[in-house]
């Protein structure tokens, strides 16, 4: 019979599919956790690790994947029937259909199995999929925080908003790199689950005012800033961002005060501050012009100049561009390795060379929110804000 399009979920956009009779069921690696179930952040850590498979599974298996999906976050089939020219939705049907009444807790057990088998066929270690929650912290709401192979992963999680930070997220971010400067890792990644690595702020931070009116909020803001960006200056262990999408605002200003920064061949480094009647913020009017130039940094922070992964690597705030087709594997091989190297020669090494200019960065860091409390209670920021809330209400319609 020819072939029809199939459309999945990500990675696999469009793949060729020839009507199954059948979705065979596959030996599933088994891990630790299979005895224990599987938590919320495990499935989630583990549709993420689907972009780094290497190989395409086949059609049978990515049925297979997305009918466990399909069964961990909606429970058993319950939409009508495709018709029977509708090849490629009832194909899909069948799949979901076929694992009958598998509880959702089971459906997710399978998804994570699964995964980490596929993981695990690639040579890769399919303990990531289930790895295991950084130390005995708190859990959080909007991020994954991770540890594996000397390596503690903060992920931001909120891919249906582009992983935008809100006033939630700041102080769980505060807090998870707190947490990974206590641990037993040797480096601390950030980055990003689905298509973006962030957004900037959640525009929403700025309609929920309080009972002491704009200037209040302009206070709670600042001092909430000036804590998060103090969180990168003083911490003690090598910082990697793993830029896996584009990139707007803070998450951008604030990489001037990582170690590393590995970006895929997507990502797109942007800081619209005057386009919001806003300031630079993240120590960003000092490393910028410092890593790239004063006139570069200026069409970045004043002119909103949108930088491609390449050209910010040519400018020197981005380490490495990857492909986009071999990023997580070969960025996350590179980060095993160097978590291997004596970590308190790492740690003392990055203290050291941050020692010199740490003072600096707090008083540029103090600058910056001083600045930006006036701004957030001025009429041009208000009047720019409303501009851009009401150009998106308009692009909807």
């Amino acid at each position: 019979m020819a072939a029809v399009a199939l459309k999945l979920s990500a990675p696999w956009r469009f793949v060729t599919l020839r009507r199954l009779s059948s979705v065979p069921r596959l030996k599933l690696h088994s891990s630790a956790s299979s005895m224990m179930g599987v938590t919320v952040q495990q499935f989630d850590q583990a549709k993420d690790r689907l972009s780094s498979l290497k190989k395409d599974p086949g059609n049978e298996v990515k049925l297979q994947i997305y009918a466990l999906f399909k069964q961990a976050t909606q429970g058993p089939c319950n939409t009508p029937k495709p018709g029977m020219l509708d090849f490629i939705n009832k194909v899909k049907w069948d799949a979901w259909k076929s694992l009958g009444s598998v509880s959702q807790d089971e459906a997710r057990q399978q998804y994570c199995d699964l995964i980490g088998s596929l993981v695990a066929a690639e040579g890769g270690s399919s303990a990531h999929v289930a790895a295991r929650p950084a130390g005995s912290g708190p859990a959080y709401e909007t991020l994954l925080v991770t540890t594996e192979d000397d390596i503690t992963t903060i992920t931001l999680n909120r891919p249906a908003k582009k992983n935008a930070i809100t006033t939630e997220m700041y102080n769980d971010i505060i807090a998870a790199l707190d947490q990974a400067a206590k641990d037993d890792s040797v480096i601390t990644v950030f980055t990003g689950s689905g298509d973006f690595y962030c957004s900037g702020n959640d525009l929403s931070n700025f309609t929920q005012i309080p009972e002491g009116g704009v200037e209040e909020s302009a206070r709670r803001g600042g001092d909430l800033l000036r804590k998060y960006v103090k969180a990168y200056i003083d911490f003690p262990k090598p910082l990697v961002a793993v830029v896996n999408g584009p990139a707007v605002g803070i998450s951008v200003t604030v990489l001037g005060l990582f170690d590393l920064i590995y970006a895929t061949d997507r990502a797109t480094f942007h800081t619209p501050f005057s386009q919001l009647g806003q300031s630079a913020e993240g120590c960003s009017s000092y490393t910028f012009p410092k890593i790239m130039g004063p006139a570069k940094a200026t069409e970045m922070l004043l002119f909103n100049k949108k930088l491609s992964a390449v050209q910010a690597c040519e400018l020197g705030l981005v380490t490495e561009v990857f492909p986009d087709s071999s990023f997580q594997s070969e960025v996350w091989t590179r980060l095993k390795v160097y978590a291997k190297l004596p970590p308190k020669s790492l740690s003392l090494s990055k203290q050291l060379v941050r020692s010199v200019e740490r003072d600096r960065l707090h008083a540029v860091n103090d600058a910056e929110v001083e600045l930006l409390k006036e701004r957030w209670t001025s009429d041009e920021c208000f009047n720019a804000v409303m501009t851009f809330f009401q150009a998106k209400a308009k692009a909807k319609l």
